[in-house]
């Protein structure tokens, strides 16, 4: 009898295991360890610390995505059937109807999810949900489709800001540069089932420099700012003088300064030491530099090599790492607005975004 009841289980189980991992390939579960980092970056961007709104804004933005995910396959079935056969929706293990309602219902709580974070974060997941339906649905096949995945992106960093009630104006450039990442990684993807030229992946190369370039002389300019040197130097001065006066005494005489006096302004809670903020700046000008090589390395790795020969094998691997790319650009962007922790939470998801894509492809 109990060899029997195992026999009978076993193939339940193993028919049962089968789907689960039909719907993590469906949804590219690996993938999902690069959206965290756009409301990550987005809150810290906007001048915002993580709160938790930002909680909320990242699991809408994890619904919204994994419904892209499900919608993508559900459009692309009759073409998978010929290029990718071995896809969950081609091979019959998920069914079409199944993937669009999973589509839908991933869709309502991503927005449903932003609606408990306010109204502003409410309009931008539903811009992000009608660009993210709107490129699977009609502009994924036109030239628009890169230009919409970009904005789906931007959108996402977008919400991360206004969910933590940031300034959603100071975020746009870390926006726009999240966006044209992803419209390099977009464009080659276009040749992953095909092949192509090898323009695509030179334009993502030269893409990919540009921007690890911009980061970093971005910062370094931001940490050159002449209005905050001499915030910093009137500061220092202004607590230099209400030092000296109370140390002197009527009649030319001096009192040594004791624990009631006002020391310089960085004592009474005003601006940080010289030194201190000098080694402050010092290792976010390292870390943002080590995080923009990380990202121009990850990405330009395998777009090199999809440049050399560019074959359907190697411009899936160019994408993949581009979009695994997407972590350490995050980080450094957060890095770059002066949030080192946030920065190195975010780039803390790399190893496991790598570990998992080993085991189920991210395109």
């Amino acid at each position: 009898m109990p060899q029997d009841a195992a026999s009978t289980t076993s193939p339940r189980s193993a028919r049962q295991g089968a789907n689960v991992h039909a719907w993590v390939e469906l949804l590219r579960l690996p993938a999902l360890f690069t959206v965290p980092g756009d409301a990550l970056a987005g809150a810290a961007a906007a001048g915002a610390r993580p709160n938790p709104r930002t909680l909320v804004a990242i699991a809408s933005s994890l619904c919204l995505y994994e419904a892209g995910m499900a919608l993508n396959d559900w459009a692309d079935r009759a073409e998978d059937a010929v290029d990718r056969p071995h896809r969950p929706l081609p091979s019959g293990r998920i069914s079409p109807t199944a993937a669009l309602a999973a589509a839908g219902g991933l869709t309502a709580a991503g927005l449903a999810l932003a609606s408990t974070a306010g109204r502003r974060p409410l309009a931008v997941a539903g811009a992000l949900a009608a660009t993210v339906w709107s490129y699977d649905l009609v502009l994924k096949r036109t030239p628009a489709g890169p230009v919409a995945m970009a904005a789906a992106r931007s959108l996402d960093l977008l919400l991360g800001g206004v969910a933590a009630n940031g300034d959603i104006r100071r975020a746009l450039p870390s926006a726009l540069a999240l966006g044209t990442h992803t419209l390099a990684v977009t464009t080659v993807s276009r040749h992953e089932t095909q092949g192509g030229s090898p323009w695509a992946p030179l334009s993502g190369l030269a893409t990919t420099a540009a921007l690890a370039w911009s980061i970093t002389r971005d910062g370094t300019e931001r940490d050159r700012q002449p209005g905050r040197d001499r915030r910093l130097e009137r500061d220092l001065h202004a607590g230099q003088d209400r030092h000296a006066g109370a140390a002197r005494q009527p009649g030319g005489a001096r009192k040594q300064p004791g624990r009631d006096q006002p020391g310089p302004d960085w004592q009474s809670g005003g601006a940080r030491p010289p030194g201190r903020a000098a080694a402050t700046a010092a290792n976010l000008v390292s870390l943002r530099g080590a995080l923009a090589a990380v990202y121009a390395a990850t990405a330009a790795r395998p777009l090199f090599h999809a440049a050399l020969n560019p074959s359907p094998q190697l411009t899936q691997r160019a994408v993949g790492g581009g979009i695994r790319a997407m972590i350490p650009l995050q980080a450094a962007l957060a890095a770059r607005s002066g949030a080192p922790v946030t920065a190195l939470l975010t780039a803390a998801l790399a190893p496991a975004a790598r570990r998992f894509g080993r085991k189920v492809s991210m395109t």
